[in-house]
């Protein structure tokens, strides 16, 4: 039962760590787009690419559709650290919420940034090994806490 608690608590620290991180990058890129320098989002997103080449006029429409990609990143931020406090103590739909908001959000940004080869390894990809293993913790901790508890 010690363990169960222990996996819990650090799926709990891996995601409120993941849901800053996305927290921070919401902001910082609705920032660049309001400020209209949409060139500061994308190259904060798209950090392993050469600056120069990123740096041009952006449409507005552009604009937006950057914006609506910082929001999303604010909102799963702010839901997977929320969640975290739930899952400290082993909320079964927390760590479902969390596993599959922060997890496709990830698989997203794996499929698309990663593997275009956009992104730098830290902190982009490490955030996606995060949230892999706070997912796969908690998980393995619920199923784990679920059959001591039929045994039982």
């Amino acid at each position: 039962m010690k363990n169960i608690s222990l996996l819990l608590k650090i799926s709990s620290i891996l995601w409120i760590l993941w849901g800053l991180v996305h927290v921070l990058a919401g902001v910082m890129t609705m920032k660049g787009v309001l400020t209209e320098d949409i060139a500061a989002s994308v190259i904060g997103i798209a950090d392993a690419i050469d600056p120069a080449t990123l740096q041009i006029d952006y449409p507005k429409a552009s604009g937006a559709i950057i914006g609506q990609h910082g929001f999303n990143l604010f909102w799963v931020g702010s839901v997977t650290f929320i969640c975290a406090l739930f899952i400290w103590n082993g909320s079964k739909n927390a760590i479902y919420l969390a596993a599959i908001s922060g997890g496709l959000t990830d698989l997203g940004y794996f499929l698309f940034i990663d593997l275009g080869g956009y992104s730098k390894f830290v902190p982009g990809s490490i955030m996606t090994i995060i949230s892999f293993l706070a997912i796969i913790t908690s998980l393995y901790a619920y199923y784990k806490l679920q059959k001591e508890d039929s045994v039982s």
